[in-house]
């Protein structure tokens, strides 16, 4: 087959899906509205088509004069912007993809639907298998209508008797492919226990929860923990606040168990992973996270919040916690649990593992969407 993306960017985590599909023999060419700074492009090149010149002189006057000191404003292209018309069409009429995956319900997705109707189009979003049941005013059924009416999300949601499965709505969890087997990985470097955090430097990632929690897990067992952050500080609101997490670290001296980096890429975190013991997420707001899965690729058990899309490839107990969104204590009480017992963080580690074999792997990924180009015929 081929299959085209377009999405905002390409993101580390569609590596094993692009290398699942040209394993297979098909062929894959991925769109995007922009390059991102540390991504790992290895796998593929994408074909960045950027906004429509009239576009970029709209997102310029909303981003740098009307918001100019509003974090949010800089994804307002995401949503709002569209491409340059006459490129994208060109594209797809000369490419000719069996499948368009598209991401979201964009102005972008719509051109890209209107466009390219004779291909088999696929809308992707991280909205809940279970959800509430779609809007029926004019405005939301407009923009179904001209977006893909078939739907996949990795973001299984919670079943309730408010919630409903949409019709063509299909869960296709994230995947990675596997990195480290229990058998390989050497655990507790320095005979401390590793704890390593990933994301950007936004104050949603909650990156000062996490220090004071692992501080006081510390006072309260004695352990020797000690905590790597990595983040993206790329665009001035990130630079702005990791200077703030600087500081906090300063002053609270914790210079002595904790590690900050920034802009490191995506192909050198590889080495953190493999001298990881824990993997703490403790963002809020987190719609869908792949960086659980990677990490347990690499026999790392994880922590993350409750509220967290994909916190169910998280199963409780067995390959790691789950804690109270936004509650340091309860973080504290869950980082304290693991760290209490090395043997089951080598067990939690190896669950982990097998996890990653059994349910988020190319295979995993290809079946929902055969099952969704059969349902198409």
């Amino acid at each position: 087959m081929k299959v085209m993306y377009i999405a905002p960017r390409f993101h580390t985590n569609q590596s094993a899906v692009v290398k699942g599909w040209i394993e297979r023999g098909d062929e894959v060419l991925f769109i995007s509205y922009y390059a991102a700074v540390i991504e790992d492009y290895s796998c593929i090149h994408p074909l960045v088509l950027g906004f429509s010149p009239v576009y970029k002189l709209i997102d310029k006057v909303y981003v740098d004069v009307i918001h100019r000191n509003d974090l949010s404003a800089l994804t307002f292209k995401i949503k709002h912007g569209f491409p340059p018309i006459l490129r994208l069409r060109k594209v797809i009429q000369s490419w000719k993809p069996d499948v368009i995956i598209m991401r979201d319900r964009t102005l972008y997705t719509i051109a890209a639907y209107l466009l390219g109707k004779r291909s088999k189009c696929i809308l992707y979003n991280q909205n809940p298998l279970w959800d509430d049941a779609p809007k029926k005013d004019w405005a939301h059924r407009i923009v179904q209508r001209l977006t893909p009416e078939y739907r996949m999300t990795p973001v299984m949601g919670r079943k309730s008797s408010d919630k409903i499965v949409a019709e063509h709505s299909y869960y296709i969890p994230l995947i990675v492919e596997p990195q480290c087997s229990p058998e390989n990985k050497n655990y507790f470097k320095d005979r401390k226990i590793q704890i390593l955090c990933i994301g950007k430097f936004e104050p949603r990632k909650n990156h000062k929860m996490l220090m004071e929690a692992v501080a006081k897990v510390m006072q309260e067992t004695g352990e020797e923990i000690h905590l790597t952050i990595i983040g993206e500080a790329t665009n001035r609101h990130q630079k702005q606040f990791f200077e703030e997490v600087k500081n906090f670290v300063d002053e609270n001296h914790y210079e002595s168990f904790v590690t900050l980096l920034t802009n490191i890429p995506r192909d050198l975190t590889n080495h953190y992973y493999l001298e990881t013991d824990i993997f703490v997420i403790p963002s809020t707001r987190e719609m869908a996270s792949v960086s659980q899965l990677e990490a347990m690729s690499f026999s790392i058990p994880v922590i993350c919040s409750d509220t967290n899309g994909t916190s169910c490839y998280v199963e409780e107990g067995k390959t790691g916690y789950l804690f109270t969104d936004c509650n340091m204590e309860d973080l504290k009480r869950k980082i304290k649990e693991m760290v209490s017992d090395r043997k089951n963080i080598v067990q939690m580690g190896m669950n982990a593992y097998q996890s990653v074999l059994e349910n988020y792997t190319f295979k995993n990924y290809y079946k929902g969407i055969q099952q969704m180009l059969n349902d198409m015929e």
